[in-house]
């Protein structure tokens, strides 16, 4: 009797870069103003909450981008804390956060189908159900963020952080009705490196008066990285909050 098995890794990342190449189609650069998404490739009906997706100019000089999802909070989204989120790795896509961790999206476990679109299903325990998730591509080189000139990709964890500051900066300024919001800074891995640093920079902004002033209470750390001679084959979490 012939069996099919469930899909191995290597299918599932299969899956999500055919996904990747389904968004990049939906999420075109071209247009400047943010674009609202109601519907998705292998989601069966409307996506049950509201999901908007957009670039923010980082860096005029090398053409600069950084690509966003943004997913309001199921609960009170006047009220509910708004997350900035930045996944782990070099340079990799914070769709993995989205689909693998936090989001309320979720691939569907199943024997594999060549040539078919993954399906998804709805993620019950998603941390959008009591926040506002900001996803953001980061560094520029992740995900759909990019640079029209190849300078723009020269980026260290300073440079990304600074960026990531004006990314912030110019976001709040164009959803001013979430300024207001407690504000938290997060991300897992290798983002553990720019996390500390860029809530730093935005408590030097609140103090000197800049504006717009995000309402920052803290920043959280999922198995942070910050060298192999530190944290090698230690896994901690780490959460701090201001006041």
């Amino acid at each position: 009797m012939e069996m099919q098995a469930q899909a191995s890794l290597p299918q599932r990342l299969l899956r999500l870069l055919f996904l990747l190449c389904i968004f990049s189609r939906l999420f075109s650069a071209e247009a400047a103003a943010p674009t609202l998404v109601s519907r998705l490739p292998g989601f069966d009906g409307d996506l049950p909450f509201h999901l908007e997706t957009g670039y923010v100019s980082v860096e005029e000089e090398n053409g600069a981008e950084l690509f966003y999802y943004f997913i309001e909070s199921e609960g009170d989204p006047r009220r509910d804390a708004v997350l900035l989120w930045l996944t782990g790795g070099d340079r990799c896509s914070v769709l993995s956060g989205l689909f693998f961790e936090i989001g309320p999206l979720k691939f569907v476990v199943e024997p594999y189908n060549e040539g078919s679109i993954p399906r998804l299903r709805y993620h019950t325990y998603s941390w959008t159900k009591f926040a506002s998730i900001l996803f953001v591509d980061s560094p520029v080189g992740a995900g759909f963020s990019f640079s029209r000139n190849t300078k723009g990709y020269d980026v260290g964890d300073v440079s990304a952080s600074l960026q990531l500051r004006k990314f912030l900066n110019k976001w709040f300024t164009e959803h001013q009705d979430y300024l207001a919001n407690p504000f938290y800074v997060g991300g897992d891995s290798i983002a553990a490196r720019i996390v500390p640093f860029l809530a730093l920079k935005i408590s030097e902004d609140i103090e000197a008066g800049r504006r717009p002033t995000i309402n920052l209470k803290g920043y959280l750390v999922g198995n942070p990285r910050t060298g192999e001679g530190i944290d090698l084959g230690r896994e901690c979490h780490f959460f701090m909050e201001w006041g």
